[in-house]
């Protein structure tokens, strides 16, 4: 079955600048309890780009194994180097992933053709279903409709998490027959009216079971009881990104008694008025005991 409805970016929890492995299995066993549907290791949110390749094994490695089948894991495999990509998807797949999310190459910047031989790449590395994933805010690159559609035409491509924030290019990649993941909180409700099959979401990490109930709703039609979970979930997105994610998902998840609000050089703590905005909106929305 395609991956769809509420899936976790997850955080990464540290203590004393290593991961704290304790807190993530707590964690993931929280987030399942909560409804959330799949779980995606060693991306963006789980600050990924501060890892070691052992580390980003270790972490995918466990959390297949704390998850142990009940939600698919996506493993966060991506690089700027494709030989890196191809490597850290086979290592993925060892480790018992049940797909890869990989991202449009950053920095280099490639044109289309560079994109689709990437891709290209990476899928005839491994077996596992792809999540390719287009964040052109991030990477200063956008994958084009037509390119993805040429990517997918060679198998094996669940669907794109698109964070383009274009629902002009959305609708362009469905009608091509790419599957479509939100990459955008705000975007999950409008986007899976178009026909996305869910969204990959920061706001999950602290609101869980809200991010459930919206797609529960989108999915099923329900479009009264769908805007009115929009409304929290912008609500919630607008203080979850109003600083660089993920300082603010990790400051949220801590409130909420989970983890340490700890982060890895270069990203530092939240600054104290966006916290306390940040906690009040929590506190809004019933997401503090």
């Amino acid at each position: 079955m395609p991956f769809h409805g509420s899936i976790v970016a997850i955080v990464t929890p540290f203590t004393q600048d290593q991961v704290d492995y304790v807190a993530l299995k707590k964690l993931v066993e929280w987030h399942i309890a909560q409804g959330t549907q799949g779980i995606v290791p060693c991306g963006t949110t789980g600050e990924s780009a501060t890892f070691s390749h052992d580390e980003q094994h270790k972490v995918i490695g466990e959390v297949v194994q704390y998850v142990a089948g009940r939600v698919p894991v996506i493993a966060g495999a991506g690089s700027n180097s494709t030989r890196e990509a191809v490597s850290l998807a086979q290592a993925a797949e060892k480790l018992g992933a049940d797909g890869i999310l990989t991202i449009t190459p950053y920095y280099n910047k490639p044109n289309q053709e560079g994109l689709f031989q990437h891709f290209r790449a990476v899928r005839e590395a491994t077996r596992l279903p792809l999540v390719l994933y287009n964040v052109p805010s991030r990477t200063g690159i956008n994958l084009q409709p037509e390119t993805a559609a040429r990517v997918a035409a060679l198998g094996g491509v669940d669907s794109i998490k698109d964070a383009a924030g274009n629902l002009d290019q959305t609708q362009a990649q469905l009608e091509a027959g790419v599957g479509v993941l939100s990459g955008d909180d705000g975007m999950a409700f409008p986007m899976m009216m178009l026909g996305a099959a869910g969204v990959i979401s920061v706001v999950a990490n602290f609101a869980p079971r809200i991010m459930r109930q919206l797609t529960d709703a989108c999915a099923a039609g329900n479009l009264p009881e769908a805007r009115r979970l929009h409304r929290i979930v912008t609500d919630l997105a607008k203080h979850a990104f109003s600083d660089t994610n993920p300082i603010p998902a990790k400051a949220a998840v801590a409130a909420l008694g989970h983890i340490e609000a700890t982060y890895r050089l270069p990203l530092v703590p939240l600054p104290a008025s966006k916290h306390e905005a940040l906690i009040a909106c929590l506190a809004k929305h019933g997401l503090l005991a």
